[in-house]
């Protein structure tokens, strides 16, 4: 078996130094590559240096452990290397405690303890030396095990996210302006005419059949306004009228793209959301 490779992203640089130096001691043999402090370096260290464990801070400026983990699922090529094993290190917190134990996801308190360290890394060496080689099929041939734990990490963003615990009216419309704009005009679009809504940059696009339009509001502020039987959430940054979908489509990469009526774009589908359409 080849030396195990870790990455560790954790802001705080005292606790990050002290979990590489316990790791240290209870597993001698893993070659820690990188230690970053934010969940955007995170992903582009990870795909850089395609380590086989992770260890990530579910608490991060800018983008925490659980999105960053999300993002580097969509974008990790599985023919070159197995999705790396996931360890999310979490400040006390026994609703959280309580959602990673029902995904059955790994975790580590804040302080790490030496004992509990010991049994994840049991678990860890044990996923390893089971672990399949990279893959050598498509998307649509793969085998569960990423498709399964990229559900787990779907249902911990919904549980773990703030805002899910929000109940707030339901939208009825969005005040929009239009691109180029910079607001001075702004109109009114009933939700019903909305086809699909993506987070760009810092504004969120409104697209209906006669055009585009843009909002201030970042897309996890609206999402607990809509109504989940209508508007189904296929990426992290994309939202789609469910009865405006004409078709789904895989690409030459058995990745997964939808068609909706009366918009000619091609909207990805992240794999956080495939099981919806885990048929095809």
């Amino acid at each position: 078996m080849t030396t195990p490779t870790a990455l560790i992203a954790e802001d705080e640089p005292l606790l990050a130094a002290a979990l590489q130096a316990e790791l240290a001691r209870a597993w001698s043999e893993l070659r820690v590559l990188a230690t970053v402090g934010d969940g955007h370096s995170a992903v582009t260290q990870a795909l850089a240096l395609r380590p086989d464990v992770l260890f990530f801070d579910i608490r991060m400026p800018g983008q925490g452990g659980l999105d960053a983990a999300a993002e580097l699922m969509d974008a990790w090529d599985d023919t070159a290397a197995p999705f790396p094993a996931l360890v999310f290190v979490t400040a006390y917190d026994q609703y959280a405690v309580q959602a990673f134990e029902a995904q059955a996801i790994d975790y580590l308190l804040k302080p790490v303890q030496p004992a509990r360290l010991q049994k994840s890394v049991q678990k860890l060496c044990l996923a390893l030396a089971q672990r399949a080689p990279a893959a050598i099929v498509s998307e649509a041939t793969r085998g569960p095990e990423t498709a399964h734990l990229a559900e787990r990490l779907r249902q911990l963003l919904a549980v773990l996210d703030p805002a899910a615990t929000a109940a707030p009216a339901p939208l009825r419309q969005l005040a929009v302006s239009a691109p180029g704009s910079s607001g001075q005009r702004v109109r009114m679009v009933p939700i019903r005419q909305v086809l699909f809504l993506q987070a760009a940059d810092k504004y969120v696009r409104v697209v209906t059949a006669e055009g585009e339009h843009l909002l201030r509001t970042p897309l996890k502020e609206l999402l607990p306004q809509l109504d989940a039987a209508e508007f189904w959430q296929i990426h992290r940054a994309t939202v789609v009228r469910a009865d405006a979908i004409d078709h789904v489509q895989r690409d030459e990469h058995g990745r997964l793209h939808l068609h909706l009526r009366g918009c000619p774009e091609r909207l990805a589908v992240s794999r956080l959301y495939a099981q919806r359409f885990r048929a095809l």
